[in-house]
């Protein structure tokens, strides 16, 4: 069986988090986003590039991994669901194809992000994303 990364969206991102206490969502926003423009209710938050330097944390796929242990065995494939979260759903989407790459399975990236793609005056939110659709969500 081939191991690929699944698109999911926010509705249904929020609705496995729910049906299944052991999934985990990972904000992989920069530390900046993840705490002044929000996040998702009990997502974990594990950069994929953050400040200062802004390359790509060549820890991603083992800080994920950590957070696995917690619940590692699932009946049908052997690891918990992973929901890969960024603004829009393409940082998340490279992220997630990395641990799909390293040998992780079960990993969903939110297609449409927290914020969602801009909108025809340049904001955010307006047409998709977590927050468009009302999702839980916190703010620091």
């Amino acid at each position: 069986m081939s191991n690929s990364l699944k698109q999911i969206d926010p509705k249904a991102a929020w609705q496995l988090c729910q049906e299944n206490p052991r999934t985990i969502l990972i904000d992989i926003r920069s530390s900046m986003e993840y705490l002044f423009v929000g996040h998702p209710e009990g997502a974990v938050h594990v950069p994929w590039i953050d400040e200062p330097d802004w390359v790509v944390n060549p820890n991603f796929v083992t800080d994920v991994r950590k957070l696995m242990l917690g619940g590692v065995v699932d009946g049908s494939d052997g690891s918990v669901p992973i929901i890969l979260i960024c603004r829009s759903g393409k940082r998340s989407n490279e992220a997630g194809q990395v641990l799909v790459d390293a040998g992780i399975s079960n990993v969903y990236n939110v297609d449409e992000g927290f914020e969602g793609e801009l909108d025809e005056h340049h904001h955010r939110s307006t047409t998709g994303g977590w927050r468009f659709h009302n999702l839980p969500w916190q703010q620091c």
